[in-house]
């Protein structure tokens, strides 16, 4: 057990039952990431991952997930604030390179709340808190461990000192990348090996069946142990689901690609 899961787990003694985990809200089709790290006291060491802070009060957290903001029928943001520093983050499993335009929405609406009762036509400066972006990416298409996604990227007519820029960093978590970042969030290293070890099982298993075993052998082995014996069939249901989607958006991203290709043919490109 490493410093921060020690650290974390001395939080939930004194927190009591404020670390246990609520129960599912099944109305909406939910990630698995954002179910895990919904928590608190993981969330909490995420945040000190990503930011390089060792912040201990999870009670200091705030969250601020806009429930009603769907993709496909599932909720796919998880934001919160901590002090000053408005939060959000993303989980993606397809590689999207929209997720600046999307972020600008959410943050837009997230401050539209947050400024409800604030006089901002007046003379005096309303001060907002300081927006952070960051997606958490275990896609199957190869990507850096860490790179800039840009607003800027997607204008018709570039400029060099664009009058509206969003930035979010993309994080690379799939099992071997980003190494230190996995070390300082044990969860998220948790995580990365179930995945891992889902793929794997996909190889030679059925969907459901690969799912399944997956799930009982990371149980034995102390993989997300606490977690999946309390979420089980949750975090099953939630596997074939994201698996679907996965692939709704694969086949999404191939007829555009053919339909675009199409285009150039018949425009003699």
């Amino acid at each position: 057990m490493n410093n921060r899961t020690s650290a974390k787990s001395k939080r939930r003694k004194r927190g009591g039952s404020q670390g246990t985990r609520k129960a599912v809200q099944r109305e909406h089709k939910d990630r698995l990431f954002r179910l895990i790290f919904k928590d608190k006291e993981d969330l909490l060491d995420l945040y000190n991952a990503v930011n390089g802070t060792d912040y201990e009060n999870a009670e200091d957290l705030e969250i601020t997930t806009i429930e009603d903001v769907i993709y496909l029928s599932m909720k796919n943001d998880l934001s919160f604030m901590f002090g000053v520093v408005m939060n959000l983050y993303e989980h993606q499993s397809t590689y999207n390179p929209n997720i600046p335009l999307r972020n600008l929405h959410y943050v837009a609406r997230e401050l539209r709340s947050w400024s409800n009762g604030r006089t901002i036509y007046g003379r005096q400066l309303v001060k907002i808190p300081t927006p952070r972006f960051f997606v958490f990416y275990n896609g199957r298409d190869m990507q850096p461990e860490r790179q800039v996604l840009k607003l800027s990227d997607a204008f018709i007519n570039p400029e060099e000192d664009p009058a509206l820029e969003l930035k979010v960093v993309m994080l690379n978590i799939n099992l071997g990348r980003n190494k230190e970042l996995m070390e300082q969030c044990h969860t998220l290293l948790e995580y990365a090996q179930f995945v891992d070890r889902l793929r794997t099982c996909e190889k030679s298993m059925g969907r459901e069946e690969a799912v399944k075993h997956t799930v009982d052998t990371c149980i034995r082995e102390g993989i997300l142990r606490d977690f999946l014996l309390k979420y089980r069939e949750e975090a099953i249901e939630m596997c074939i689901f994201e698996y679907d989607e996965e692939e709704t958006l694969r086949q999404l991203g191939q007829q555009s690609y053919e339909e675009g290709r199409s285009e150039s043919v018949c425009a003699g490109v």
